[in-house]
């Protein structure tokens, strides 16, 4: 079978034996929105909170100052095409409101804040005329203090975003490793929010609740959520896009709301039922923004080895033009021979947010040999404990020297696609229809 994957902003051959039994496991289709504009102005008329509308929600107490909260591009959202409906109607609904006191928040958690060139070419003059735009720092940006929430997090948010009248986050909803989902009061609690507010967060992820696809008794997620609630959120505006990141649903209203009412749509599309695990696993990251970095490509890796049997082999496919990612990631994987000596670290010492990917890489490392098909050279894969590897020619070679007829699934959205134990099966793990 010959099947070609999305690869950075482009495609690659990936050529699989006649001999194994090739399953692709996709995303499922949804209705495109064919709209986003006119989604928006819909949602905004239609608020998830029986406010009824956005005009409602802001003149019960005008705002004078406005702080709008959106990710950066790691998540595609139309931002682009959202952000002038909301701005119109803020706009008619308070005349008095003059774009000088509405600031837009580029929050990228604990990646790189945007330079003034990186943030026009994502937010241009044309999308929010007259209106600041910054990129969120969690080293230099001045923090607000909101307490400690039930869980032990020090709430932290940055203070631009805090000090507004009126609050708002327009965020994507994808599956995630251990958050359940994002979106909802992510996008402000992670995305605009100090080091040791996302470090406790996410420290949360040893739960066993901790997973994707899970909302409800999940710690981190209840955490995030109660301290969006903190915080005070006004409004959130989910979107959910497929594979080919077409918008499949838009929701607004308070954060806990859009979250569920996105999030359901959010699992009919990336949620797969499977009765077994794969002998072989080839996981494509999605392309471009989703292998933009090694660091982000980790999260494929994660979901992708729930659907392969203990012993079986793992291949991942992520351009990273971006290079590793993460300074602070390499510098300190690094240091180690292999990723059991990362494991045995990372379980000594507390550790920093960016090295828990590296406990994340290093769980699957001890188990799988992962090769990856990556830009960069090899040199520095191997000092990540992966190595370098030409698809076809790996798993030919997998296919080949295996006893019998392996079974090897293609996943080509592996950033965001989760498995279930399909109804009946006696796996427990992980998770529609395998088409061959």
């Amino acid at each position: 079978m010959d099947i070609e994957l999305k690869y950075g902003d482009h495609q690659q051959l990936l050529q699989i034996p006649e001999k194994a039994r090739a399953f692709v496991l996709r995303p499922v289709k949804l209705p495109v929105v064919p709209d986003a504009e006119r989604a928006m102005e819909e949602a905004l008329s239609h608020l998830y909170d029986n406010r009824e509308s956005l005009e409602r929600l802001v003149l019960g107490a005008p705002p004078k100052t406005v702080a709008i909260a959106v990710p950066d591009e790691t998540r595609p959202a139309p931002v682009q095409k959202l952000l002038p409906v909301l701005l119109g109607r803020l706009y008619r609904a308070l005349p008095g409101l003059h774009p000088s006191e509405v600031i837009v928040i580029v929050g990228g958690g604990l990646h790189p804040p945007f330079d003034s060139n990186d943030l026009r070419r994502l937010i241009p003059e044309t999308a929010a005329p007259g209106c600041r735009i910054v990129s969120h720092d969690p080293f230099r940006s001045r923090m607000c203090d909101y307490g400690l929430t039930s869980r032990g997090t020090n709430v932290r948010i940055n203070a631009e975003f805090a000090e507004a009248d009126l609050k708002v986050v327009i965020e994507q909803i994808d599956p995630h490793q251990f958050v359940g989902f994002t979106g909802g009061a992510k996008g402000v609690v992670i995305g605009c929010g100090a080091p040791e507010t996302i470090e406790h967060n996410h420290s949360l992820r040893s739960h066993a609740g901790a997973r994707v696809g899970v909302l409800e008794g999940n710690p981190v997620r209840e955490d995030l959520d109660e301290a969006g609630k903190m915080v005070g959120i006004d409004l959130a505006v989910d979107v959910v896009l497929d594979a080919d990141k077409n918008l499949v649903r838009l929701v607004a209203g308070a954060p806990d709301e859009v979250l569920k009412q996105g999030a359901e749509t959010c699992a009919t599309v990336y949620g797969i039922d499977i009765r077994e695990r794969f002998d072989i696993v080839v996981a494509s990251c999605g392309g471009y923004p989703k292998d933009i970095c090694l660091y982000q490509s980790q999260k494929g890796l994660n979901l992708a080895f729930q659907a392969v049997k203990h012993g079986g082999k793992i291949l991942l496919l992520a351009a990273c033009p971006q290079g590793v990612g993460s300074d602070i990631y390499f510098d300190y994987v690094c240091q180690f021979a292999t990723p059991w000596e990362v494991l045995e670290d990372f379980q000594k010492f507390e550790c920093k947010m960016e090295t828990r990917r590296a406990y994340l890489f290093g769980r699957t490392l001890t188990d799988f040999d992962v090769p990856v098909a990556y830009d960069l050279g090899p040199g520095i894969l191997k000092k990540c404990h992966l190595r370098a590897a030409d698809p076809s020619v790996v798993v030919g070679e997998w296919v080949e020297t295996f006893e019998g007829r392996p079974r090897v699934a293609v996943i080509p959205n592996a950033n965001t696609t989760y498995f279930r134990a399909k109804h009946g099966s006696a796996w427990p793990g992980a998770g529609r229809a395998l088409s061959a």
